[in-house]
């Protein structure tokens, strides 16, 4: 009798332990999912306050820009006056000063009530200078222009005031 050896077929075995253990799967697992969702929810917790502050600056930085140049257009129709009237005097609108109003700016005699809106509301006795931010939020500035219903005793009001929530 001949005496056979046996087969060897571990290479047959090893190729399929090979094959198991290799991650044939593309794409990312559900860890590194969360971890990503995770990290992008954290920066966006940081990035959108910073992002709102910085959008309320910029609107409180426009209007302090038309706010003086309302108060250099006041100082050169003042000039203007006392030049042609012998009294510097303010006009009773104050935008009635500027060469360029500001967009959006509105002769309604209300307060501003539109986003970027603009108006002087003299109801009364009081006069005031009105903006609407874009958040809708609403901001006022007294306004004194002092006489000028005489030209013999016409005298420049003490200005435009601070900035106060409407």
């Amino acid at each position: 009798m001949k005496t056979t050896k046996p087969e060897n077929n571990s290479h047959i075995f090893k190729g399929k332990k090979e094959n198991k253990m290799k991650n044939t799967k593309k794409g990312f697992t559900l860890i590194e999912l969360i971890m990503v969702t995770i990290i992008l929810g954290i920066l966006a917790a940081v990035a959108v306050p910073r992002y709102m502050s910085s959008v309320a600056s910029a609107e409180a930085a426009a209007e302090d820009a038309v706010i003086a140049s309302i108060q250099a257009g006041l100082e050169s129709h003042a000039t203007d006056m006392l030049i042609s009237t012998g009294r510097a005097y303010w006009p009773t609108n104050p935008f009635d000063a500027l060469k360029t109003k500001p967009a959006k700016y509105s002769t309604d005699n209300e307060n501003a009530d539109a986003d970027g809106e603009w108006t002087f509301n003299q109801t009364g006795s009081t006069k005031y200078i009105t903006h609407q931010r874009q958040d809708n939020s609403k901001y006022k500035w007294s306004y004194d222009a002092g006489t000028n219903d005489n030209a013999a005793t016409n005298a420049v009001g003490t200005g435009i005031g601070a900035r106060e929530n409407l």
